[in-house]
C-alpha cells in the first residue's frame, strides 16, 4: 500500500519554529511530526511512502533517507514551483490503484488502514476523512424574514459541522483531472471529481485530530503527545 505525504509548505504560521526547519521536522515529543506519521503508516501496513517536498527539501531527505530505519520504502518528489496541495500529485508517476494522501503536519489517532478499507467498500473515487468541530457564537443571533420582521432568535447558538482532516484516499484516475504543472488545491480536486460524475465519500471519525498550523496548535500537540505517546502508536510502533 502507498501513501503520499504533502511536505512542501513553508509553515509561515508556525514561525519562529519553522525559520530554519521545514514544518514536518518540527519535534513532537521525541520525534519530528513527520516521523510520527511514518511510524503510524508502517504500523498500518503501508509499504511505500512518497514525500512531496519543496521548502528545505534537502533536510527532510537527509533525515528520512530511503526509510530503511523504519522498515518502509521512502521516495521523494520535489516541486520546482509551489503546486498547492493537489497539483503536486501530478508529479508522482507510479501511483497505485488506491493511495492515501495526507498533510505532513497532522497529529491524529485515525486508523489509516480502516480509512482505505472504507474507500474501497463504498466504491468511491475519492474519500476525505472528516471530524466534527463546533463553534459557539457569543451573541444572540437574530434572523429576520424577507420583510424585516423577526423570524427566529437564537441565544448564543452552537454550530456543529464536519471538517476535513487533511487525510484522503484517492483512486488513480483522480490524477487525470489535474493538468500538468497546474497549481490546484485539494478542495478543488474533490469538486472536480464530483463534477465528473464520480463519488466522493466523507468518512466521519471521532478520533483525535489536530492540524499543527499555528503556534498554539503546536503547543497543544506537544501537550497531548507527551502526556500519552502510546495513544498515537496503538499498533505498537
Amino acid at each position: 500500500m502507498q501513501a503520499l505525504i504533502l511536505a512542501g509548505g513553508r509553515g509561515t504560521r508556525l514561525r519562529p519554529y519553522t525559520m530554519h526547519f521545514p514544518k514536518p521536522l518540527v519535534p513532537i515529543g521525541d520525534y519530528p511530526i513527520l516521523e510520527v506519521i511514518i511510524r503510524q503508516l508502517r504500523a498500518c501496513e503501508f509499504q511505500r511512502v512518497t514525500i512531496l517536498t519543496g521548502h528545505l527539501a534537502e533536510l527532510i531527505q537527509a533525515y528520512f533517507g530511503n526509510g530503511e530505519r523504519w522498515g518502509i520504502e521512502i521516495e521523494y518528489v520535489r516541486e520546482a514551483v509551489p503546486l498547492n496541495t493537489a497539483g503536486a500529485l501530478r508529479l508522482v508517476q507510479n501511483c497505485e490503484d488506491d493511495f492515501l494522501v495526507m498533510n505532513g503536519d497532522v497529529l491524529t489517532t485515525l486508523d489509516f488502514l480502516d480509512l482505505l478499507a472504507q474507500h474501497r467498500r463504498v466504491g468511491a473515487q475519492a474519500t476525505v476523512a472528516t471530524v466534527q468541530r463546533e463553534s459557539k457564537v457569543d451573541f444572540g443571533v437574530v434572523e429576520p424574514d424577507a420583510e424585516g420582521f423577526l423570524e427566529s432568535y437564537l441565544e448564543k447558538p452552537v454550530y456543529r459541522y464536519q471538517v476535513s482532516m487533511g487525510v484522503y484516499v484517492l483512486s488513480r484516475g483522480c490524477r487525470d483531472l489535474i493538468a500538468e504543472g497546474e497549481a490546484l488545491g485539494m478542495p478543488d480536486l474533490l469538486l472536480r471529481v464530483k463534477a465528473a460524475g464520480q463519488r466522493v465519500y466523507c468518512a466521519q471519525s471521532d478520533c483525535y485530530w489536530l492540524d499543527i498550523g499555528r503556534v498554539d496548535d503546536y503547543e497543544e500537540a506537544q501537550n497531548q503527545f507527551v502526556a500519552n505517546p502510546q495513544r498515537f502508536f496503538p499498533r505498537g510502533r
